[in-house]
C-alpha cells in the first residue's frame, strides 16, 4: 500500500521544504481554568519518526486532539504540510491518519468492511475503497482474516487492523497514541517492525508512548512535554548525552551485609542482594571495577537499572518540578 496514494479528492500541497507538522504558541485552557497547554512550539520534518513523551496529564493527548480537530484550541496555530488547519481543516485532515490507544471499531463487523468504510469517510468510491482496504489488510498480514468477525482477532491483529484503517486513505502523517499499550512483548516488537517499515516508505510518524524503550528504539527525535510545556526537544542521541548519571545494578559473587563504600561511586543495597551503583559522566566502568577489586568484591553480572532515556526522562521531570517549588 502506497501511503502517499491520492485520496478521493486531491490536496494541493506546498513545497517539500515545509515541515510535516508545525505548531506555534499552542494553548488550551479547559473550563474551570485548567491550563493544559501553555504555548508550545513544535516542528516535525517530513519523513521523521518523532516521539512525543510525557507523564499522564502532561498535555500529550490534548496536543494530539487539537491536531486532529477533536479538541478546540484556545490560541495558536497548526500547519500540516504547510496547510493551516484553521483556514483549510478538511485538506489538512486528509493528510493525517490516526491510531488511537483504545480499540474503537465495531467488533461485530468484518475487517474488510471496517477499513473500507473508513475510506468512504474521505469520499473514496466504494469499489476503490474495498480495493484499498484489501491492499492495507494484506500489508498488515490480515488478508486471511478479512471476512471473520473482528472480535475473533487476537490483540495484536486488532492493533494492526487499526493501523490499516488509519492508512487506507493514503495519509502522509500517521499519529499513533500509545499503539502498544497493554500488549505483550512479542506483539510490541512486531508492531515496532511494522511501524519502521511504514516510515521507511515515506510516511511521517508521530508516536506518543509510555514505553520509553519504544521511543529510544524507534524515534530519531524526541520532545518531552510536562505540565503543558515542552521541556526538551532534540534528537535522541543529543538527549542521551545530557544524561549525567547512569544507574547500574551489579550482582556480587558472594553475599554482602551492606553496600560497599566506593570513592566517587554512590551505592545502595537492593532487597535481592544486588548493588545499585551511580556512575557520573566522565567516570568509567574500569574505575568502578578497580574500586570493587580493592574491596575484594567479585561481580558476576551487571545491567542498567533502566534504559537511558527513562533515566533522563525522570531526571528532567523531577528537575522541572523542583524548579517550580
Amino acid at each position: 500500500m502506497n501511503s502517499t496514494a491520492q485520496e478521493g479528492e486531491s490536496v494541493a500541497l506546498p513545497t517539500n521544504a515545509v515541515p510535516a507538522l508545525r505548531i506555534r504558541n499552542l494553548r488550551k485552557t479547559y473550563k474551570g481554568g485548567v491550563e493544559a497547554l501553555k504555548g508550545i512550539d513544535l516542528e516535525v520534518d517530513q519523513g521523521e519518526f518523532f516521539g512525543l513523551l510525557g507523564p499522564n496529564g502532561a498535555g500529550k493527548s490534548t496536543t494530539i486532539g487539537i491536531i486532529t480537530s477533536l479538541v478546540n484550541k484556545s490560541e495558536g496555530s497548526i500547519e500540516v504540510f504547510g496547510i493551516d488547519t484553521e483556514r483549510d481543516l478538511e485538506s489538512a485532515k486528509r493528510l493525517i491518519g490516526v491510531v488511537p490507544q483504545e480499540i474503537n471499531f465495531n467488533q461485530f463487523e468484518q475487517p474488510l468492511r471496517i477499513v473500507a468504510q473508513q475510506a468512504g469517510y474521505y469520499g473514496i468510491p466504494w469499489a476503490e475503497a474495498q480495493e484499498r482496504a484489501g491492499q492495507c489488510l494484506e500489508w498488515m498480514g490480515l488478508w486471511d482474516k478479512r471476512k471473520v468477525l473482528s472480535r475473533a482477532l487476537s490483540g495484536g491483529m486488532k492493533r494492526r487492523l487499526m493501523i490499516a484503517r488509519a492508512l487506507v486513505h493514503g495519509p502522509r502523517l500517521l499519529i499513533l497514541d500509545e499503539p502498544t499499550a497493554g500488549v505483550d512483548i512479542e506483539i510490541r516488537r512486531a508492531t515496532w517492525e511494522l511501524l519502521e517499515q511504514i516510515n521507511r516508505q515515506g510516511t511521517t510518524i508521530i508516536l506518543t508512548t509510555h514505553y520509553l524503550e519504544e521511543a529510544e528504539s524507534l524515534c530519531k527525535r524526541l520532545a518531552i512535554i510536562d505540565g503543558g510545556c515542552i521541556v526538551q526537544n532534540s534528537d535522541t542521541r543529543s538527549l542521551l548525552r545530557q544524561l549525567a548519571i547512569e544507574t547500574f545494578v551489579l550482582d556480587p559473587q558472594d553475599a554482602l551485609d551492606a553496600a560497599p563504600k566506593l570513592d566517587g561511586f554512590p551505592t545502595a543495597m537492593r532487597e535481592d542482594g544486588s548493588i545499585e551503583v551511580e556512575i557520573k559522566q566522565g567516570a568509567s566502568l574500569n574505575q568502578l571495577f578497580d574500586s570493587l577489586k580493592q574491596e575484594g568484591i567479585v561481580i558476576t553480572s551487571m545491567r542498567n537499572k533502566a534504559n537511558r532515556l527513562e533515566e533522563l526522562f525522570v531526571r528532567l521531570v523531577e528537575g522541572g518540578q523542583e524548579s517550580k517549588l
